[in-house]
């Protein structure tokens, strides 16, 4: 008899030939997504979960005592208790490596839409204000090339990122992480700084740190006070690693030139929040990974996972 595998998201066809060689799937298909009550009802019976985003604690847990594995289609994992997981001997995994390049793509087109102020001048071409004066300096922007970034959080799409800052914009790269990357310094002539002194001197400074209890509100009232006046502040983590209304306030008091971000505090972002009035900040939906051929290497990679541990392997991406 094959194990249950339950799936809360859309899935590939390809990726559900995979799934169903392995397991007997059963799928939420409607539109909206699963709420947790709905959810609850129908993982009793199931030995994996496939899933984005769904809080895995010890309610779920205790409603679905055969659960093996839960099998995140996605890098980040702050939707498990990991504690929680680990007493009810249930493994969680997710999905690196097949998303680094396609992360670090979109901070650096964050990083140029920012200093080139690309939507803010693209609104104004379309609105039909393109003025052919001899005050052009009214859209002028911020080089980057030959400037300063910096990376906190120097993980696989944070060493992506200095690559891409490097070889393609021939950009000093400072960074700040629990450990030093002795390699990424070598490859990339990374220089490993405290935060202060990144903070400081860094023209662009981009947030690639998971969110955990150490990293919610890592950038702050203190640390926006320290960045340059023509400094841009990038986040394509997650929105809680930055306290969203000392950001506004760097912002609307110029402390910052400007912000590009992928990742908001609530999610979707609040029509009335004062980041969707401000010139000066480009703000995308939370799309990260978001083309076609890596969310299928995602929706794969999650499902090989699955099939692995339901069919009595090991994980092929475990995160404890």
């Amino acid at each position: 008899m094959k194990p249950k595998v339950y799936v809360t998201i859309p899935l590939p066809d390809h990726v559900r030939e995979y799934i169903d060689q392995h397991c007997e799937i059963k799928e939420w298909t409607e539109e909206r997504p699963i709420t947790k009550d709905e959810l609850l009802k129908e993982i009793e019976d199931v030995e994996g979960l496939y899933t984005t985003w769904v809080k895995i604690d010890d309610e779920l847990l205790n409603r679905a005592p055969n659960l093996k594995v839960v099998s995140n289609v996605s890098v980040g994992f702050n939707n498990f208790d990991i504690e929680a997981m680990k007493k009810h001997g249930v493994i969680g995994t997710n999905t690196p490596y097949v998303l680094d390049d396609t992360v670090a793509d979109l901070a650096f087109a964050l990083i140029l839409a920012s200093a080139r102020r690309i939507t803010e001048l693209d609104s104004l071409v379309k609105a039909g204000n393109w003025q052919k004066t001899k005050f052009e300096q009214e859209y002028f922007g911020i080089d980057v090339h030959h400037t300063t970034i910096g990376i906190i959080g120097m993980g696989r799409i944070g060493e992506a990122i200095a690559k891409r800052a490097k070889f393609g914009f021939d950009m000093d790269v400072l960074y700040y992480n629990r450990n030093r990357k002795p390699e990424a310094e070598e490859k990339f002539g990374a220089k490993y700084a405290d935060m202060e002194t990144l903070l400081k001197q860094s023209d662009f400074i981009v947030l690639m740190t998971p969110l955990t209890p150490e990293t919610e509100h890592l950038i702050g009232e203190k640390e926006f006070a320290m960045m340059k006046e023509s400094a841009i502040f990038i986040n394509v983590s997650r929105g809680k690693t930055v306290d969203e209304q000392a950001l506004i306030k760097a912002l609307l008091e110029k402390q910052i030139y400007g912000a590009g971000l992928d990742v908001f505090q609530q999610e979707p972002i609040e029509t009335d929040n004062p980041l969707l009035q401000l010139k000066n900040v480009v703000t995308i939906p939370h799309i990260g990974s978001a083309t076609a051929r890596t969310r299928e290497a995602m929706a794969m990679r999650a499902a090989e996972n699955v099939v692995a541990v339901l069919t009595g392997k090991d994980a092929i991406d475990p995160v404890y």
